[in-house]
């Protein structure tokens, strides 16, 4: 075992306790206590230097992970909406790359309690962690930051949000935003993990900040946008793009390599490990929105675009770009959906006042009416065996998942909530259903930006429902198709409202 040269405030720690006095927990600085969280090997030790406003803290620990923790903990507790931040030091290379330096907000002082941090590892990983409940399994949202000089955490209702940045740049959000129930009073402070229970880490904190009453954004008009990844075995995320423009509706390219979204009216794609956009040239189409998909074989798109005529009709393009052209002749049609076999499109349009599911080939040719319910009946998307339409409707007073034959027979009711549940999308195994559900204050046939929403999953078979991540977003979140082809990852936006 590697092992760690004495560190002065430990030499410090041993000295005092050997002269028969106990080490002192009295000058913190802006927090009230420390101690040890879990079955930490080697106890851990913090120290405030008010010249400089920097805390040296030392932890040891397995991990802050699954359904337990270890690790030292410096804290004050505290109520309301508050926000903490801070400098990072590693001091060394450290024994193990995943030692962490943690802002945290936590329901208590057990190993298994419920918390949100910010963890800057060893290896300069960045990530949001999180427990939901008590005992629960910890998950993640990794930024696109690698390695920040400083981070910050800030609560303000129940949503948590990571910042990044430097003592020379202004603070950016990174790393996507969490809700999640934390209820006062709760522990804000530092932690250090050595992720190697054997050893002590040391890691410095410098310049940290905590603020009080922070207020909540009342009427939000302007949002940031963040494109993310989740893993559905994990339900762990990963921020590929933030950007303070208004994105939507990701598609994920059939290879597997890129992800295509729309934006100011216009298209971008981007590779899934992250980078700069590029944007899609799409002829005349200047008015694009969030309807918009691709071939099964890769090969071609549609869009969903309103320059024309101001109302939006179906156009089809190769996927490198090109000159649109019109496959729907009638408005307004918004594409939702392509058959397996790369024939034919379904979509929602009104018609004699009605929103209704329609079909057709996409080569051009007459629409097919399969839905004719009073309400809306919006969202179809295609099972990967053509045997089915997923589709979203009104018919019974909420929004509900519905499916029915590709020809409009035997229509059934698949979701049976009390929430507003839209835009199904099977996986390409065809096991699951992904769809964003709006709460009760929502009325049953809106999908409006702004919104407390969740990301759900239903498994087709056991029609067991999942939650998958619950954010800011609604409209432009997950409008389309956004599967990757080996069904184990989901893309969608997430938001975040800014003064």
């Amino acid at each position: 075992m590697k092992l760690q040269p004495f560190h002065p405030i430990l030499l410090a720690i041993f000295t005092t306790v050997a002269s028969g006095q106990s080490p002192s927990t009295n000058d913190l600085g802006i927090f009230d206590g420390h101690n040890d969280i879990g079955n930490v090997h080697h106890a851990g030790w913090a120290s405030y230097s008010e010249s400089d406003n920097t805390y040296t803290i030392s932890g040891s620990g397995t991990n802050m992970w699954f359904n337990t923790d270890e690790f030292h903990f410096v804290w004050k507790k505290m109520s309301g909406n508050v926000s903490l931040s801070s400098l990072i030091e590693m001091m060394d290379e450290g024994v193990d790359p995943h030692r962490k330096a943690c802002l945290i907000i936590r329901q208590d002082l057990d190993p298994n309690s419920a918390y949100i941090d910010v963890a800057v590892h060893g290896d300069g990983l960045t990530s949001m962690q999180f427990r939901e409940t008590k005992d629960g399994m910890t998950h993640e949202i990794k930024c696109n930051a690698l390695a920040p000089d400083m981070i910050q955490l800030k609560k303000v209702g129940d949503y948590f949000t990571m910042y990044t940045g430097s003592s020379e740049n202004e603070m950016e959000i990174s790393g996507g935003s969490l809700r999640l129930q934390i209820t006062s009073p709760f522990y804000v402070g530092l932690g250090v993990c050595s992720h190697n229970n054997e050893v002590l880490e040391t890691i410095k904190f410098k310049n940290v900040v905590i603020k009080e009453n922070l207020k909540a954004i009342d009427t939000v008009t302007k949002v940031e946008s963040s494109l993310e990844i989740l893993d559905i075995a994990s339900l762990n995320r990963s921020e590929i793009y933030h950007t303070k423009s208004h994105i939507e509706a990701p598609n994920w390219t059939p290879d597997g390599k890129r992800l295509i979204y729309n934006s100011d009216g216009l298209l971008y794609k981007i590779n899934i490990e992250g980078g700069t956009p590029q944007m899609i040239p799409t002829g005349f189409a200047k008015r694009i929105n969030n309807d918009h998909g691709i071939s099964p074989d890769g090969t071609q798109m549609v869009i969903s675009d309103q320059t024309e005529t101001g109302n939006s009709m179906i156009y089809s393009f190769p996927i490198e770009g090109g000159k649109p052209k019109k496959i729907t002749p009638l408005a307004p049609s918004y594409w939702h959906g392509w058959s397996p076999d790369g024939k034919i499109l379904a979509y929602c349009a009104e018609r004699n006042g009605n929103y209704d599911i329609y079909t057709i080939p996409f080569e051009g040719g007459k629409e097919t009416r399969l839905t004719d319910a009073e309400g809306l009946d919006d969202g179809p998307d295609y099972s990967p065996d053509g045997q089915y339409i997923y589709f979203n409707s009104t018919r019974t007073g909420t929004m509900q998942i519905w499916r029915m034959k590709t020809d409009g027979t035997n229509q059934e009711q698949i979701t049976t909530d009390k929430y507003n549940d839209w835009f199904a999308h099977p996986s390409p195994d065809g096991k699951w259903i992904a769809y964003v559900t709006f709460n009760t204050d929502v009325p049953a046939g809106a999908h409006p930006p702004n919104k407390d929403v969740m990301l759900r999953l239903m498994n087709l078979k056991t029609k067991e429902i999942i939650i998958l991540a619950k954010l800011f977003g609604g409209q432009g979140t997950i409008n389309v198709p956004s599967w990757s082809p080996d069904s184990q990852k989901l893309a969608f936006v997430s938001y975040h409202p800014v003064k």
